[in-house]
């Protein structure tokens, strides 16, 4: 199963990812302070508890990451029953070498550590198939679905005079269009809750820019900068045609001038990077209001998909805006069925 789709089954968490290791580590030290103040009778008490605690609980939980991170595709390989099962095993095993290494590290009998191990594990598995479920297409999917799959009326209307005016003039200029929009709907109306590779996407985005192209002509100017972009890296799919979008509609229609709208892909160590930079003008601001939604719901799509391994960032540069997207480099090959 692809741990990246959204779905509604239930799945192992990312144990690769940065944001779900970071809620494992506070969901854990919550609960050893839950335990202390359950024990302590005191104040005082209560810190010199935890601290008991921590000496044992602490090298446990960066152990179990390092190795729950290094089995993550063996253990997405197998049913999740089987897996929580191996990953409760491990956790008694480990919690039994710790007990086992010396009476200064130890903290109570080997029965506490299994009987804490378990409801630890199993608590982490149940908060974050709970998480999934209550991210999932089956709450959000109306709020997600209509912004992701949509395309404005005028779009569509300035797009289908566009070809008319050239059905005589240009027929094979105006077929091509005409072949661009129907594969742009095809994507906008196929089940978008997988990932896509970042080439496909990009080419989607070429298509609507020269559907785009017919009738703004000249004033709508396009620079590509993805000699380093690595083609096979998996995106969800419609991430860089809304942002596109918008930058037609708030950055380009607003002038009678040319603009210039500029799309930077890049792979950097272990991350893709996509920067897209379009004209802004501070007198327009009410025309750039209808920005916010968009971008609120693809940093919702990304969290989605990547959680705290995804970033989006707005900046306005004088009389450029400027999106920023950093998202982890996964390769198509290394997807799941």
């Amino acid at each position: 199963m692809n741990r990246n789709s959204i779905n509604q089954n239930l799945t192992l968490p990312n144990f690769r990812n940065s944001g779900i290791m970071l809620r494992i580590l506070v969901i854990v030290n919550l609960l050893c302070f839950l335990a202390a103040f359950l024990k302590s009778g005191s104040w005082q008490g209560l810190m010199r508890e935890w601290a008991d605690i921590s000496v044992v609980s602490q090298p446990m939980l960066l152990a179990s990451l390092l190795f729950f991170a290094l089995l993550e595709d063996w253990l997405h390989g197998f049913p999740y029953f089987v897996a929580a099962g191996l990953m409760l095993l491990a956790e008694m095993l480990l919690a039994a070498f710790i007990h086992w290494f010396g009476d200064f590290f130890s903290y109570g009998s080997l029965l506490r550590y299994w009987v804490f191990s378990i409801l630890t594990v199993s608590f982490l598995l149940w908060y974050f198939n709970l998480r999934s479920r209550a991210l999932s297409p089956a709450l959000t999917e109306a709020k997600l679905q209509a912004l992701q799959a949509r395309i404005r009326p005028h779009f569509l209307f300035n797009s289908l005079n566009a070809v008319l005016s050239l059905v005589r003039s240009d027929p094979f200029r105006a077929e091509m269009a005409l072949e661009d929009l129907a594969d742009m709907f095809r994507v906008l109306m196929a089940d978008n809750r997988k990932l896509t590779t970042l080439s496909r996407e990009v080419e989607l985005c070429r298509e609507y820019l020269d559907i785009e192209k017919l009738r703004l002509g000249e004033r709508l100017q396009v620079e590509w900068h993805i000699g380093k972009m690595p083609g096979d890296a998996m995106v969800p799919p419609l991430l860089l045609q809304p942002l596109l979008e918008n930058a037609v509609y708030h950055g380009i229609e607003p002038s009678s001038a040319k603009g210039v709208i500029s799309i930077h892909i890049y792979r950097r160590r272990n991350e893709i990077h996509a920067v897209l930079r379009n004209p802004y003008s501070p007198e327009g601001r009410a025309h750039h209001q209808g920005n916010k939604m968009a971008l609120e719901n693809i940093k919702e799509r990304l969290s989605l998909h990547f959680d705290a391994a995804a970033d989006l960032k707005i900046e306005i540069m004088g009389n450029v805006f400027q999106v920023h997207i950093t998202i982890p480099y996964i390769q198509e090959a290394n997807q799941r069925d």
